[in-house]
């Protein structure tokens, strides 16, 4: 089940025959883990390609996904939450050491985590199954 999706189109010249090569990028959440996928094929010539992957997007397609979709930011709704469901969240959602998901959780308390929309959709699900509430805003493109 995909919960959450995100995606452009990109275009560029295709490297077989020079003609418009039409790259599909996107990232989306799907039984809970963060995706990526890039389909790309040239109208003119042959040339196409389908790649899928788990995990952090590569930074081609985030930053894509940024530039058309704007940022979004993650905080927590409010700074008295216990502490101990946000490092419980952080350590299942993002796969942080304690230490690190310490510091994450000090970020979402000061001035947020920013990312792509999906990115932070993914770590806001985490975040309400520990019954912690956020808010999320989005700056345009």
């Amino acid at each position: 089940m995909i919960t959450a999706t995100q995606g452009v189109q990109i275009t560029s010249p295709c490297p077989t025959c020079g003609d418009v090569l039409v790259r599909d990028v996107g990232q989306y959440i799907e039984r809970g883990q963060l995706r990526w996928g890039v389909e790309g094929c040239c109208g003119s010539c042959a040339t196409g390609w389908c790649e899928r992957g788990a995990g952090p997007a590569p930074e081609e397609v985030r930053q894509a996904l940024l530039a058309q979709h704007g940022a979004a930011r993650l905080r927590l709704a409010s700074n008295g939450s216990s502490l101990v469901p946000v490092l419980r969240a952080l350590r299942e959602v993002r796969r942080l050491s304690l230490g690190e998901a310490r510091l994450t959780a000090a970020e979402l308390s000061e001035i947020g985590l920013v990312g792509t929309g999906v990115e932070v959709e993914l770590l806001a699900e985490g975040l309400c199954k520990q019954s912690v509430p956020t808010t999320l805003t989005t700056s345009p493109a």
